[in-house]
């Protein structure tokens, strides 16, 4: 937040100094350009004549005739000829009223010659001036001053600092604001990710260390009896080795979801017939629900091909039908289906087992998540199956979901583009 604020400051300090900089060079560039220009009319001697109208308080100030109106000089400027000892010489051209409360007490600074320079007169009035030496020798004059007023450009840049002040105050609060917020959006992905990772380490934790203690147990009960036969001793080999499948089945799919978090796994995409790819792996499961007096169904109408891993495709099916045989029991019905729909191929399995409370439907593709815990630690789940389907689905450009039959069971609905 402290950074974002900073940054937030720090660009808005530069871009203030900068508009502020062009302000107040644009305000008064057109003023240093006519004192540039009034200089360069006096030195190159033009004639002075009456043709021009004086203003009010200069009736005998002399201006450069010219014939070009956009070439008049600016009516503000004021003339003030100086001697050699300091003395201004031309009060009457310059005006009783102005001389008498203005230039009555004012000094003549020569540290500035031909340098137009920011003056105050009466710490009240604002002017730009331009004092340069008199090249005649003719006259008593001695340097020539031009005055400009630019009270006006100095009330808006007064008023523009005001405003700017009151700019970066609103903006400061802003600032906090909208680092406050920034801030806490992008440490939002960040929290929910270790929180995420850190219930990932504890539950892997969890699933490893259980097959590790009864491996454990089973093998210090073996070391026991030294002398026992291996067939009196079946019961806790068998358990053993049921235990070690479980649990490089489980190290296995904890390899395949780090790899895909890291974005490691890349498919092999080829042309892949859906209807034979369904029929080829249905087939095992086919003979293994006859077994457990269940019913097998399958109704394959999709005979096009899709670009697929199928080697992923393979291990989704596997997935969604290792569930539909563990969750459903004797007489319960187990089918598949394919069909194309809006230019897309969709593959439902659905079964007539105990189903998934509607409540919990959200949560079954979370990983470790199991509905019933002492139901799927019998069935040997360890809930990474759906997470896993879930992101061969998701590298397919493809969608998964699940629906509750109206009679009992689940459905899951598989749609891939073609």
């Amino acid at each position: 937040m402290l950074l974002n604020l900073l940054a937030f400051t720090v660009i808005f300090t530069i871009f203030s100094f900068i508009i502020f900089g062009q302000v107040q060079s644009t305000l008064f560039s057109q003023a240093d350009k006519d004192l540039e220009l009034f200089k360069e009319r006096l030195t190159d001697n033009v004639n002075v004549g009456a043709e021009m109208r004086p203003l009010p308080g200069k009736e005998n100030q002399d201006f450069p005739l010219n014939d070009k109106k956009g070439d008049n000089p600016n009516p503000r400027i004021v003339v003030i000829h100086w001697d050699a000892a300091g003395n201004i010489v031309n009060e009457g051209e310059i005006g009783s009223i102005f001389y008498e409360n203005y230039l009555t007490d004012y000094p003549l600074d020569k540290s500035k010659i031909d340098e137009i320079t920011m003056m105050t007169i009466n710490n009240q009035y604002d002017f730009r001036y331009l004092l340069f030496e008199d090249t005649n020798n003719q006259d008593e004059i001695a340097y020539t001053q031009l005055l400009i007023n630019v009270d006006a450009e100095q009330t808006i840049i007064s008023n523009f600092v005001k405003l700017v002040t009151i700019c970066s105050v609103i903006f400061i609060i802003l600032s906090i604001s909208a680092s406050f917020l920034l801030s806490k959006k992008m440490m939002k992905p960040i929290i929910l990710s270790w929180n995420k990772q850190a219930e990932f380490v504890e539950n892997a934790s969890h699933e490893l260390r259980t097959p590790l203690t009864i491996i454990q147990n089973k093998l210090e009960l073996l070391l026991r009896a030294p002398q026992e036969r291996i067939a009196d001793k079946f019961e806790n080999i068998a358990l053993s080795l049921s235990e070690t499948r479980r649990l490089s089945k489980l190290t296995s799919d904890l390899l395949t979801l780090a790899r895909a978090d890291s974005a490691e796994t890349e498919l092999m995409m080829e042309n892949v017939d859906v209807d034979t790819l369904v029929k080829d792996v249905c087939g095992p499961y086919q003979e293994i629900a006859e077994s457990q007096e269940k019913h097998f169904w399958l109704n394959l109408k999709c005979p096009v091909s899709v670009k697929a891993d199928e080697t992923r495709l393979h291990q989704l099916l596997v997935i969604l039908l290792d569930n539909a045989l563990k969750y459903t029991g004797e007489n319960d019905s187990i089918g598949v289906k394919t069909y194309a729909e809006d230019q897309r191929v969709v593959i439902e399995v659905s079964d007539t087992g105990i189903g998934i409370k509607e409540e919990n439907m959200q949560y079954i593709f979370e990983r470790f998540y199991r509905e019933d815990r002492a139901r799927s630690r019998e069935t040997g789940g360890v809930g990474l199956g759906l997470s896993i389907a879930q992101w061969i689905v998701e590298k397919h450009k493809g969608t998964v979901k699940v629906t509750k039959n109206q009679n009992k069971g689940t459905t899951f609905i598989v749609k891939l583009p073609k």
